[in-house]
């Protein structure tokens, strides 16, 4: 089994976008709204900050409480949609329960929806007119396409928590000619679509779910997954040391798909200041 390097490939996609912004006029904009005190969610947001300020891009974070109401959480997003220096906004999901993650979605203005999740802008990806396709789908089909695998003809399986997550990769996976299944929660249908699949992408937060009884020889597995124990240890939602000796390629975590998105993310804000600045 080979690993991804997802950290070495963010490493490279960064460096090309802080010599872009260099010979910018102004530094594109991305503002972060961050709920709650998911550890996890603190976690991501925090890298992004870092990269952020490594390739020179104005960063700012607006934080909620985990009881914020829905009316508080919009009216930040209606400044920012307002506002002509940022021009990227995510919403650090997951949310607090009580929230509507849809609804605070469809409120980002879709030109600065930089996490590619709006109805709109998912509404032009299946049309083939993409104009911010999710960070998450970019970096995961840049990983994938490092190993050189072949798309037209094979078969995905995707394991994930919701329809959000899965909808974009079905859409882009299939118009490469692949076939793709889907599972959601309660994953007990899991196991029949992951053993025939050549391309497995997991992303449910049960560390050492997917494991090598499962899975097809060869198969490419991306994993999306990121748990914190209690030792401080991360761990992801494939069991590594399980699949090894089964596997053709694996995405680590840490270190694969995590690095990736956040350059990814960054590369959308970069692509978003320019469409607003046409």
């Amino acid at each position: 089994m080979k690993l991804i390097d997802g950290k070495g490939m963010a490493d490279g996609i960064l460096s090309d976008i802080r010599m872009q912004i260099s010979r910018m006029f102004r530094a594109p904009g991305l503002a972060i709204v961050l709920v709650g005190d998911d550890p996890a969610s603190h976690t991501y947001v925090k890298l992004k900050e870092q990269a952020a300020s490594r390739v020179g891009m104005h960063f700012e974070k607006f934080v909620h409480p985990a009881d914020a109401d829905e009316t508080s959480i919009l009216e930040t997003i209606s400044e920012l949609n307002a506002r002509e220096d940022i021009h990227g906004i995510i919403v650090q999901l997951p949310l607090p329960k009580n929230l509507p993650t849809d609804r605070i979605i469809e409120h980002i203005a879709p030109e600065k929806d930089v996490d590619g999740f709006h109805p709109e802008n998912l509404r032009l990806l299946s049309l083939g007119r993409e104009r911010l396709v999710p960070s998450l789908v970019r970096s995961v089909m840049r990983l994938i396409q490092s190993t050189n695998f072949a798309f037209e003809g094979a078969r995905t399986a995707i394991i994930a928590n919701s329809d959000t997550f899965a909808k974009p990769f079905d859409i882009i996976l299939q118009k490469k000619g692949m076939k793709v299944d889907t599972c959601l929660p309660p994953f007990i249908d899991s196991e029949p679509i992951t053993r025939s699949a050549d391309l497995i992408i997991i992303a449910i937060g049960r560390p050492g779910f997917l494991t090598r009884s499962v899975i097809k020889k060869n198969a490419v597995l991306v994993d999306v997954g990121f748990t914190r124990e209690k030792d401080g240890t991360v761990r992801g939602d494939i069991d590594r040391a399980s699949v090894e000796p089964v596997a053709g390629w694996l995405t680590p975590v840490p270190g694969g798909v995590g690095p990736m998105t956040v350059a990814m993310l960054l590369a959308n804000t970069l692509d978003a200041c320019r469409l607003q600045t046409v």
